[in-house]
């Protein structure tokens, strides 16, 4: 067996699980079908199923720049995205199950279907409502990050100069607390580190990072510490390793904030051309150039740098707390190698030629996020 036949059949075996995927946006900005194959995005079913990709959770995402840090419009975004997931199995049931527990995800391997789940990536959505939490748990969200880039009044985020000092209030530690009583897996992605270690602090069920790399590695905000990790590690938690090249990559991000300044007028110019179609379409637009004039002007990041991070995270703790988070439609450039979930059996083989077990590889691949879903299901009260 070639170690390529051998990858895929180890794919093939394994029960894989994505923690993070923005194709929702394209779902209901563009109407784009992923039960069949989409030339605009980077996942879609027949993709999934050529790189051996069971579950995915998708990200419940709203911009703050266009919706605000609550409020209705906040929320009507919000539940649109729910409701967009739920209906793929509804309308493709021979392709998509609605899951919401790791039986669910093994059942949908089980019977040759795709499992697909709900995750929000920022609390904006809740209002500052406690009874929200259980709102989006009772629609199937199964984890929530406080924080995207913007900081909330009871979080902070690492994207912004409030986050620095800015961890839960009493408010936000009474968000993970419900979590905890749900059964909503809690997530430090995105996340300021005074509200990293307030969450772990608070948190009685194991704390995840759904899409997140090492900063010993690329050292930037969004990444996490040494510290952060074995913290993770010590909750019982698992690391998702993502794969936008400015996470992996120091030198790649400083570049591409050179590229950014300097095509900020062809961004601006597909902005303007698609304003009057709404904030979501309007960032669309200038993802669009970003994507192309990063791939022309940068020189790629392989796709080993995430077994890189991978590898950091066992070698801090052990293989029992590591996942994949791609953050795929979300990234405006991938790793060569890892353009698509097509691709996922690379980084399959590329672990095995490290020296990882086939059993190492299917824990990495969603054996390790299954098990902290199901003990997380376990420890709700």
């Amino acid at each position: 067996m070639t170690p390529n036949e051998q990858a895929l059949s180890v794919q093939r075996r394994a029960v894989a699980v994505d923690m993070h995927a923005d194709t929702v946006q394209f779902v209901i900005d563009e109407g784009a079908d992923i039960s069949g194959s989409v030339a605009t995005t980077h996942l879609d079913a027949p993709r999934m199923r050529e790189g051996g990709l069971d579950a995915q959770f998708f990200s419940v995402w709203v911009e703050p720049e266009f919706y605000g840090l609550g409020g209705e419009r906040v929320i009507a975004r919000a539940d649109a995205q729910v409701e967009a997931i739920r209906a793929l199995a509804e309308r493709r049931p021979d392709v998509w199950t609605f899951a919401t527990t790791a039986a669910d995800i093994r059942r949908a391997h089980e019977g040759g279907k795709l499992a697909a789940l709900l995750g929000l990536e920022g609390g904006y959505a809740i209002d500052e409502k406690l009874e929200r939490v259980e709102h989006y748990f009772r629609r199937g969200v199964r984890y929530m990050t406080p924080a995207w880039t913007h900081s909330l009044s009871w979080a902070g985020s690492s994207g912004d100069a409030l986050g620095a000092t800015r961890g839960l209030n009493d408010f936000g530690r009474a968000v993970v607390r419900e979590m905890n009583r749900l059964g909503m897996l809690v997530d430090v992605s995105h996340v300021s580190d005074k509200t990293f270690w307030d969450m772990v602090e608070t948190s009685t069920s194991p704390v995840i990072a759904t899409h997140s790399n090492c900063r010993a590695l690329a050292d930037v905000p969004r990444n996490l510490t040494d510290d952060m990790i074995r913290a993770i590690a010590g909750t019982g938690g698992v690391v998702s390793a993502v794969f936008y090249p400015g996470f992996l990559e120091q030198d790649w991000r400083v570049k591409r904030d050179a590229v950014e300044a300097e095509i900020r007028p062809l961004i601006e110019e597909a902005e303007r051309g698609a304003s009057d179609k709404g904030g979501s379409l309007k960032r669309l637009a200038g993802d669009r150039v970003r994507t192309r004039e990063f791939a022309s002007r940068l020189a790629p990041v392989p796709f080993t740098r995430v077994a890189d991070h991978i590898d950091h995270v066992v070698k801090l703790t052990s293989v029992e707390h590591v996942g994949c988070g791609s953050d795929f439609d979300g990234i405006t450039a991938t790793p060569a190698g890892l353009s698509s979930v097509a691709e996922l059996p690379n980084l399959t083989a590329e672990l095995l030629r490290r020296g990882y077990t086939e059993e190492d590889v299917s824990k990495i691949l969603g054996g390790n996020v299954l098990r902290v879903m199901e003990e997380t299901e376990k420890l709700t009260h």
